[in-house]
């Protein structure tokens, strides 16, 4: 099995909107506050595969495109010691690839795009009800770092 990470194009868009889609669908019964009854889209993934500051990447298994992700340079506020960081989004793999290190070989293919624009540190958001992506990324070194929290006043 080759497995090929590489830099998305403007031709991979259509799966990759399929992908952002089943993203949705897996997270909003652990997300309460997303809209149930329609489409919504998280990313602006067409702009982010011609943006300079965004690396969309997909996997490919002989030919078929089975996972996806980005990494994004952001700006940080003036009291943090790096003035950016990285962020780590659109991790999806498909179901039958699942288990074969997909997500390993795509968040070590960011980790060296960010390092080769010189960031030292990287971030991602994951829902606290996704135990497997949590260990995941608990897996490539990522640690807790801030829990956010919620309250609905009408519940």
């Amino acid at each position: 099995m080759s497995i090929i990470i590489r830099t998305a194009t403007p031709e991979d868009l259509d799966i990759l909107l399929d992908f952002e889609q089943k993203i949705i669908e897996a997270e909003r019964p652990m997300d309460p506050t997303l809209i149930q009854d329609q489409k919504i889209s998280y990313y602006s993934i067409k702009d982010y595969i011609s943006d300079n500051y965004t690396e969309v990447v997909v996997a490919e298994i002989e030919g078929e495109i089975v996972g996806s992700g980005y990494g994004q340079i952001k700006d940080r506020k003036d009291y943090f010691k790096q003035k950016q960081l990285g962020y780590i989004g659109f991790m999806y793999v498909k179901e039958a690839h699942r288990g074969k290190g997909l997500s390993q070989n795509i968040i070590q293919y960011l980790y060296d795009w960010f390092a080769h624009h010189g960031l030292e540190e990287i971030r991602l958001t994951v829902y606290d009800d996704n135990p497997r992506a949590i260990r995941a990324y608990e897996k490539v070194g990522f640690k807790k770092h801030l829990i956010e929290m919620r309250i609905n006043l009408k519940e």
